[in-house]
């Protein structure tokens, strides 16, 4: 059977839709490859959250181009939110890509590979080619978005739990791009997850764009719980299930059901990835947040307050339109205040047919840099120093396999999803268990492990 190669771009999302798309590839008899050289057909799942990240997929698609001088007959193609966004305007900027498949399509693209593969062995000439666009809205395609590939040797997965976003900030495509909030039933969720952990799965993260505010539009809230914290709730109750993680939420989604998870669940990691984006309540409002600094703070400290050592990691973005020199020391301020775990400092990238978008007074390059390298001495230095601290402390890790930075350590998360990279063997992949922590480098914990 023919080959396939993805590259994934983006977020944790896209990873998983691209997962999800190698598995339906595979079942229908597709080989995965891990070199481009190998493959007949070459998928890109795109991201649009910045220019950049389109920027690269676009000029990693024409540097493509080239394989077909020996392999007329490769399928190039496009899937995701650069697709959704773009449609058939890609086919403008690649002319030779065959597959344009949007954010609701990803389980067509099995059938969309087969009818171009036979196409290819029809064809006589090179310009004989026939596209496929495809980025409709589907129903139900929240729905698509499991049956994992997990074989016994995986300990952790994501698990999408809905699609698209209402909230609308004034700065993001991905409303357009993913679409309006649509939720899967809790009853499918908690079956995926099942399954994962017959095959050997430890610990899932949620996914969802505003993973916190699930199901608000299409379940009823419970004895005054919020469906997602009824999911996590039946989800903790799952036996072989040991660690529950979930990723992006909102800030103004944290209600006292979902805090008081934290203190009632210990299967819920104390790790909570909270974007802050500005510290300005000026810049907050532009960006349509919807809270203050203040009550961010206070949302911070509620958090920390209810469950010891939880790590708190956040998103910001400097150099939104119009942000001052006095808006930056206000997020620059915060930050400090917060005393975040990590934190991902983005320079703020203009997304076409966003609110932002058309504002006056956008900011120069170099303001925006200047102020993205200064906020990143502030966090890594905070992140140094918390890492530091562990030094001489016993951690629990779930071993997830080997570094990727060297193959011959094996790595895990702690429960506050630090990385530690450690001595040992195969045998204890899957497993958690405590280690010692020996020392720490800019990003990265060193341990042994107490217990073999």
């Amino acid at each position: 059977m023919p080959s396939v190669y993805i590259k994934t771009y983006g977020c944790q999302m896209n990873e998983r839709d691209s997962e999800q798309v190698m598995q339906m590839l595979v079942a229908k008899g597709y080989r995965m490859v891990e070199r481009e050289a190998d493959a007949d057909v070459i998928l890109l799942n795109t991201c649009s959250v910045r220019d950049m990240a389109e920027q690269k997929a676009i000029g990693k698609m024409g540097m493509l181009r080239k394989l077909r001088k020996n392999r007329p007959h490769l399928v190039l193609g496009y899937l995701g939110c650069m697709a959704q966004a773009r449609g058939n305007e890609l086919l403008q900027t690649s002319p030779h890509a065959d597959l344009v498949v949007g954010t609701q399509k990803f389980h067509r693209v099995a059938e969309y590979v087969d009818q171009l593969l036979l196409r290819r062995q029809e064809m006589r000439m090179d310009n004989e080619r026939l596209p496929i666009v495809d980025v409709g809205e589907e129903t139900g395609s929240q729905s698509t978005i499991r049956d994992h590939s997990a074989d016994g040797h995986q300990a952790t997965a994501f698990v999408s739990i809905m699609q698209g976003c209402n909230m609308h900030c004034a700065f993001c495509i991905v409303p357009r791009t993913r679409g309006s909030e649509r939720g899967r039933s809790i009853e499918e969720i908690v079956e995926e997850t099942q399954t994962l952990v017959h095959r050997g799965v430890r610990e899932v993260t949620l996914l969802g764009q505003i993973v916190n505010l699930y199901g608000r539009h299409e379940f009823e809230k419970k004895d005054g719980k919020s469906p997602f914290v009824q999911l996590i709730e039946r989800l903790h109750e799952l036996e072989g299930l040991e660690r529950i993680r979930f990723t992006s939420p909102h800030p103004i989604g944290f209600r006292n059901d979902l805090i008081e998870c934290f203190a009632q669940l210990p299967k819920l990691m104390e790790h909570v990835h909270l974007p802050l984006q500005s510290g300005s309540d000026r810049i907050l409002k532009l960006m349509r947040r919807g809270y203050t600094a203040d009550s961010y703070l206070k949302l911070v400290e509620k958090l920390r307050a209810t469950r010891a050592g939880i790590a708190i990691t956040t998103d910001v973005i400097v150099g939104f339109p119009g942000e001052t020199e006095e808006d930056y020391l206000a997020t620059r301020e915060l930050c400090q205040a917060a005393s975040f775990d990590n934190a991902f400092i983005f320079r703020y990238s203009s997304r076409r047919d966003t609110l932002a978008a058309a504002m006056e007074e956008q900011i120069s390059e170099d303001t925006k840099e200047a102020r993205n390298q200064d906020l990143l001495r502030i966090i890594n230095a905070n992140c140094e120093a918390k890492l530091a601290a562990c030094a001489g402390t016993r951690m629990e890790i779930l071993c997830e396999g080997a570094s990727k930075t060297n193959a011959n350590r094996l790595s895990g998360r702690t429960r506050t999803n630090k990385i530690v990279v450690f001595e040992g063997s195969e045998r204890q992949i899957g497993q958690i268990f405590e280690v010692l922590i020996t020392r720490s480098s800019s990003s990265t914990l060193y341990g042994d492990p107490v217990v073999l």
